[in-house]
């Protein structure tokens, strides 16, 4: 979930120490639906805290799970070997981050927003071009009219529109295609788009 622009990946490196602390590993909402979708070799690209991660390996898939933030990297380190679970986990930053190979699945739950423009749609053609062909993507973004903004970096960030997200995956089959609206402080809501598609073979 953490990127690399530095507001971010300070706001998620206090949320993570939080769930560390705390214990609170459950997946959330966005990754409960994507989960039954990932198998074989999948990237958790922005993995946080890496609980799709383990879920995934859990369920038999070989998982390589990147992030910006080390303390998360670290945790899901420990928590894969104490399981004894086939997760390769790395700390990246993923601004402008390309595939050096492609997957069975691509799951990147609630990254891209937190690049400008330019970079989070190139770093939507990545996950696009990380994908074997009758692989799967599963992405998930803040879209427009999300007016909780405290996480992002003054230096940029993407809602993303109902077309930035679809139109690269046109030609794919869609499976799922949800939007949610959640409350957030302040009187704010963060809205979502999550899309999960099979590439043609």
């Amino acid at each position: 979930m953490a990127t690399g622009t530095s507001r971010s990946v300070e706001f998620f490196d206090a949320q993570f120490e939080h769930q560390i602390a705390s214990g609170e590993y459950e997946l959330n909402p966005f990754e409960a639906h994507v989960l039954p979708y990932l198998d074989g070799r999948v990237l958790d690209l922005g993995c946080g805290l890496g609980n799709l991660s383990l879920a995934a390996a859990r369920a038999g898939a070989s998982v390589t799970a990147l992030d910006a933030c080390g303390h998360a990297v670290a945790d899901l380190i420990r928590r894969a070997r104490q399981s004894g679970l086939d997760i390769c986990a790395g700390q990246a930053d993923l601004r402008g981050w390309r595939p050096g190979e492609a997957y069975d699945a691509v799951a990147c739950i609630g990254l891209l927003m937190f690049f400008e423009r330019a970079v989070a749609l190139d770093g939507l053609r990545a996950v696009y071009d990380a994908v074997k062909p009758g692989g799967i993507a599963a992405v998930n973004v803040l879209t427009e009219g999300t007016t909780f903004l405290g996480m992002f970096d003054p230096r940029g960030h993407h809602l993303f529109s109902r077309d930035d997200l679809l139109a690269p995956f046109a030609l794919w089959e869609q499976l799922v295609l949800r939007e949610d609206e959640f409350p957030a402080p302040g009187a704010t809501v963060k809205r979502f788009l999550t899309l999960i598609a099979r590439r043609p073979r």
